[in-house]
């Protein structure tokens, strides 16, 4: 492997890539950190200095703030937000009218995406034909999953996200088994790999990774690697990119942060995708840093989930990643070149599976409407494991009308929080759900991150998607629908004996909660779908 002008580290933890020079407070101060934290809070500065200025301008404030006031709640009644969402609004615009109203019309304006929406439809459009349905799989699917065809139809509508079957779906209930197989597979690479997560964190699990990356690079195999920008911010040095182009493995982080505020960094590349040769494919909440393999305790024992689809279903995968990654680029992508590869079935694979992407940008809640569909059709049971809680008025209601219509409601939550505020947050809803029946739990070894749904023992979604605000509305998630597929048995069993590992959420718990903990989720539920 050839020196890269001391980017280079090597040992038992593989391929480390961080540069020898200032650490901690030091390095973030006078680094690129540092500048841009400085320019946002002189941004702020100066935005509130205007904001005074503005006040004591004229003696007829008061007048005009009511009028603004009473034309912003007309307009947010009459205006298609989600009601939950609505009530916030109108809460805050009513306490600090202009502010508020400033607040609500910078954030939905299209100032700082626009030209991001429009490059993703362009190309959502460009590649919407790139992955064909099979008709004979459809019409089995029709007939083997009836009541699931309507779902199936919505996701073939809401994108390209046609139904697969001989396909694999192997389930792992911890990052550390996904861990393992994830080498094995990188292992096995002949073409390419691409990589697309939110969180990527030097250490055990990424150096092993970037190793038989940067050996099968250097085979030829072409390796596309692709973070969120917060990344870029927190964890990873802001010419990672270029260091990695030493190893010829093509980078980019997605949105970057800068010194300007924009309502660009709203929308967070959350999702976690893994392709090899558009044969096999991973997600399912687990990223790249050492906490997701419990090598590094954060919270307890952290508890998460993935799946690994084997089959045509990871070209899904493939061209999820391949739209993501276009976004930014000028030139067109062949997207032939990776998905028309020979057809690849796991032949004794039963089931279906539907890979899906979510966009924040096409005004489609993909991810919430599938779990709306599953918790509307579900008979027998529903089984849901997520990190966080923090719900809209469609989805509570949703839950409790399963459960009072007789279906068994469980939801596992975190024992050990990673944020206290969704924490708080998430009680918020205990008391209601459990009054129409849901059974809450919470992992007592330490932080739950999954986001599973199972029901009925013939369905089950795995993947990227929370149930809180920013996964439903704000990020751009993806996960894996499967029907009657081989793992189900697996995801309902891991569900139940990560229960054995919870405490009941009971009325009397909830009382013993302690009193900050609880006027801090009351008073955060009436802007929790600003946060």
């Amino acid at each position: 492997m050839k020196p890269t002008d001391g980017y280079i580290e090597q040992d038992s933890a593989g391929i480390r890539l961080l540069k020898r020079s200032k650490k901690g407070l030091l390095r973030m101060v006078f680094g690129r950190t540092g500048l841009i934290v400085l320019l946002l809070v002189i941004q702020v500065a100066l935005l509130a200095e205007l904001f005074i200025y503005a006040r004591a301008f004229t003696p007829y404030y008061y007048v005009i703030e009511a009028v603004f006031t009473v034309i912003m709640v007309l307009y947010l009644f009459n205006s298609s937000h989600d009601p939950t969402a609505k009530l916030s609004w109108l809460a805050l615009i009513m306490l600090l009218p202009v502010f508020g109203a400033l607040l609500f019309l910078y954030t939905h304006s299209n100032l700082g995406h626009r030209i991001l929406k429009d490059r993703f439809a362009q190309v959502s459009k460009e590649s919407s034909d790139k992955l064909k349905q099979d008709e004979e799989t459809y019409e089995n699917f029709k007939k083997d999953a009836a009541e699931a065809e309507g779902l199936a139809r919505y996701l073939k509508r809401g994108g390209c996200h046609p139904v697969f079957d001989k396909t694999d779906v192997k389930y792992f209930p911890l990052g550390e088994d996904k861990f393992a197989e994830l080498l094995v597979q990188l292992q096995k690479a002949e073409k390419f790999i691409f990589l697309e997560y939110f969180i990527v964190d030097e250490g055990l699990m990424w150096g092993k990774i970037l190793e038989i990356l940067a050996e099968k690079a250097a085979q030829g195999v072409e390796v596309r690697m692709m973070y969120d920008g917060t990344c870029e911010f927190a964890l990873l040095p802001h010419d990672y990119p270029k260091r990695l182009a030493e190893l010829n493995i093509k980078c980019k982080s997605f949105a970057p942060l800068t010194p300007f505020v924009s309502t660009h960094y709203n929308y967070r590349d959350h999702r976690k995708i893994l392709v090899v040769d558009g044969k096999v494919a991973f997600t399912g909440g687990v990223n790249l840093a050492d906490e997701y393999i419990n090598a590094k305790e954060r919270f307890g024992h952290w508890k998460d989930t993935a799946v690994m689809v084997e089959g045509e279903a990871a070209k899904s995968f493939t061209l999820m990643f391949l739209q993501m990654w276009n976004v930014n680029e000028k030139e067109p992508e062949n997207y032939e070149k990776y998905l028309n590869s020979p057809p690849h079935r796991v032949e004794n694979a039963p089931g279906y599976v539907i890979p899906y992407g979510d966009c924040p940008l096409d005004n489609e809640r993909v991810g919430e409407w599938v779990y709306l569909d599953l918790l509307n059709r579900a008979r027998d049971y529903i089984y849901i494991m997520t990190p966080y809680l923090i719900l809209d008025g469609e989805m509570e209601t949703a839950i409790k009308f399963a459960a009072e219509r007789g279906v068994d409601v469980r939801l596992i939550l975190p024992g050990i929080p990673d944020k206290k505020l969704p924490y708080a947050l998430a009680k918020t809803h205990y008391r209601s759900l459990m009054e129409s029946g849901v059974r809450i739990y919470e992992y007592t070894p330490g932080f739950v991150h999954a986001k599973v749904f199972v029901v009925d023992d013939r369905e089950a979604v795995v993947g990227t998607i929370n149930l809180d605000y920013r996964s439903l509305y704000h990020h751009f998630e993806c996960a894996a629908y499967m029907y009657e597929a081989q793992c189900i048995p697996d995801i309902k069993k891991d569900f139940l004996e990560t229960q054995n590992k919870c405490r009941t959420v009971t009325h009397d718990t909830l009382k013993n909660e302690s009193f900050n903990e609880k006027v801090t989720g009351v008073v955060l539920k009436a802007v929790a779908p600003l946060l």
